[in-house]
């Protein structure tokens, strides 16, 4: 049982390399250091819109390996980071945004957890503030004369 499970262990590690190994490297040439670093910020910081929750250089995807391309393209040519950033907003809307800019449309995106947070901790606060004042009751005359009379009975039947 032991040698089955190694086996299979040694197995999935090897599709799992061996996968990696025909994965595809995009290698483009830049002619300054300070090109290849923004094109490697942008990367990182723009997700691939097939791939959900990964960024353009983590991706394998061909909608990703594109718009490296593009990305590159538009460094080449000249375009600024906030212009290039510009166009794939214009494309992809702000899911192309790891960190989307803070719009009309994105308020609740950025305030949503501090606002339910807050009104969480009020409806907590006001569940506690209930409970206190309701424990801490006092008994009316009657309900008060009612316990006298159980207690007294209590310790006659002690006694």
């Amino acid at each position: 049982m032991l040698r089955l499970a190694l086996i299979l262990v040694i197995g999935l590690s090897a599709l799992n390399t061996a996968g990696s190994a025909f994965a595809q490297v995009d290698t483009f040439e830049f002619e300054t250091e300070e090109q290849q670093q923004r094109f490697r910020r942008l990367s990182n910081e723009l997700r691939c819109p097939m791939c959900q929750n990964t960024n353009l250089s983590g991706s394998t995807g061909g909608v990703a390996e594109d718009l490296r391309r593009e990305i590159h393209r538009m460094i080449m040519s000249g375009m600024s980071d906030q212009e290039i950033e510009q166009f794939m907003f214009e494309r992809y809307g702000d899911f192309i945004f790891y960190r989307p800019r803070l719009r009309a449309e994105t308020v609740l995106l950025w305030f949503g957890p501090l606002i339910f947070l807050l009104v969480g901790g009020l409806v907590v606060f006001s569940i506690v503030k209930k409970a206190r004042t309701s424990s801490a009751g006092t008994l009316s005359e009657e309900e008060q004369q009612q316990l006298k009379e159980l207690l007294q009975e209590q310790s006659a039947d002690n006694q």
